[in-house]
Order: structure tokens, then C-alpha cells, then sequence
């Protein structure tokens, strides 16, 4: 960060992302670090990535007041987990059960709110684990921002590399094969796409929340297409 985007982040009004999930083997932990990432490029964003832990679970119910404190002073919060089984893991649900108390004082009413998931498979019904978590918003009186990028990965000429190569909209979803670990956690695309997701909610919760103003990015499929291929060329490029 250079000594221009310190003054300007310090001169933008600030808003708070909290990036909340749960992890099973580390892949969707380092979806929600590119998610992170992406929200911080946004000049006032204050990001927060928190871990939904198995061991804060006792007796089926999860319990965290901390965090919990922390989700009520945010101004966006991102909700991510693995897709087992078809649905959100029994980890995250209990979190999901937790958020009960702030339900009955309409705490998290009007933030504005996202999601993404992870599975092996390419499907995997990762849709009904959005449809969840978009659902549980809702009732949670929240606002939902969904994916804002054009499809990838639908030509002869995609790869495993474009930007929203599963095409989903609803949330951000990743694909990660089994027998590998989360150090190859999804793919180029996946990733890049999770940053662009996280910067469009910081840039939207800064409109949202401080009347920032937004010019929408637009794009054709055509348009979409040469923005991955030029991500791939630099890749490819040597360093």
C-alpha cells in the first residue's frame, strides 16, 4: 500500500465488512481470505474475517459473544461455508440457529449481506446451500448482494481459469478437487472472483451505508471473455 491509498483510506468514510464462515479442511477458509482481500482494496472498508469453530458448539447449540457483538456493529456481513451433503454444514447451521437472539430485536435489519460455498464436485447442489443462506438474510431483515460478474467457462475458448467459470449469481461458488489440499483451494478463477465479489460488497455497503458514489461497471460477454483470457496472460506471463 503506498503512502497515497494510506491518506486516501484514511479520508474515505469507513464501513465494516465482517467475513464469517466455516471451514471443514481449509478450502473455504481461503476462499474467504480472497474475499477479504478484495473488500480491503475499497478505501474505508474495515474487513474482518472470522472462523465459525466446531469447539464453540456444545451440546449442539454455538455460542460466541464476541462475535456475535462483532456482527452487530457491521455494516456487511458475508456469510461462507463447505456444501456437504447438499446443504450448509451442521456447523455453520448452528451459528445460523444462534443468530436467533438478534432475530427477535431485528439487530442485523437492513445490512447488507452475501454468500459463497465450496464443494468438490462441480455442482455439488451448492445452489440450495445459497438459496439457505440467502433465505436466512432475509429473515434476518438483510439486504442481499449477489455475484456481478458475466459467466466464464461456457465457450470453447473458457477454462477452469475464468472469472465466475461456474456461473452463479446468487452467491460466489468454488470448486476444489477432493484429493488435493487447500493450497490448491479452488482455482485462479474461483479466487479472483471471490476478490471481485468482496470489493463489489465493500464498494456497495460504502454507497449503502455513506452515500459514496457508484458508477456500476458494466460489461458484455464478449467483454467478459478477453477480461479472463488477459487474467490468464498474465499469469502466464514470466515473472
Amino acid at each position: 500500500m503506498t503512502l497515497n491509498d494510506i491518506a486516501r483510506e484514511h479520508e474515505a468514510p469507513t464501513v465494516t465488512v465482517t467475513v464469517v464462515h466455516h471451514s471443514v479442511h481449509g478450502h473455504t477458509r481461503v476462499l474467504a481470505e480472497h474475499l477479504a482481500d478484495g473488500a480491503r482494496l475499497v478505501p474505508g472498508a474495515r474487513v474482518h474475517l472470522v472462523e465459525i469453530r466446531p469447539e464453540d458448539v456444545v451440546a449442539g447449540r454455538w455460542h460466541d459473544a464476541e462475535v456475535m457483538a462483532l456482527l452487530e456493529r457491521s455494516d456487511a456481513i458475508v456469510f461462507g461455508c463447505p456444501t456437504l451433503m447438499g446443504s450448509v454444514s451442521a456447523v455453520f447451521k448452528a451459528f445460523m440457529e444462534a443468530a436467533f437472539t438478534p432475530f427477535t430485536t431485528q439487530a442485523w435489519k437492513d445490512k447488507l449481506a452475501g454468500a459463497f460455498t465450496m464443494s468438490a464436485s462441480q455442482s455439488g447442489d451448492k445452489l440450495t446451500v445459497l438459496e439457505q443462506l440467502a433465505v436466512f438474510g432475509a429473515q434476518m431483515g438483510m439486504q442481499w448482494i449477489g455475484v456481478g460478474d458475466m459467466p466464464g467457462n461456457n465457450w470453447s475458448g473458457g477454462t477452469r481459469d475464468d472469472v465466475n467459470r461456474l456461473g452463479s449469481w446468487l452467491g460466489l461458488m468454488s470448486q476444489s478437487h477432493a484429493d488435493q489440499g487447500p493450497e490448491h483451494a479452488g482455482s485462479r478463477g474461483d479466487l479472483i472472483t471471490a476478490g471481485r465479489y468482496g470489493e463489489r460488497i465493500a464498494r456497495l455497503t460504502q454507497r449503502w451505508v455513506n452515500a459514496v458514489p457508484y458508477d456500476t461497471p458494466r460489461m458484455t460477454e464478449h467483454e467478459a471473455r478477453a477480461l479472463s483470457a488477459s487474467l490468464r496472460e498474465t499469469a502466464d506471463a514470466p515473472a
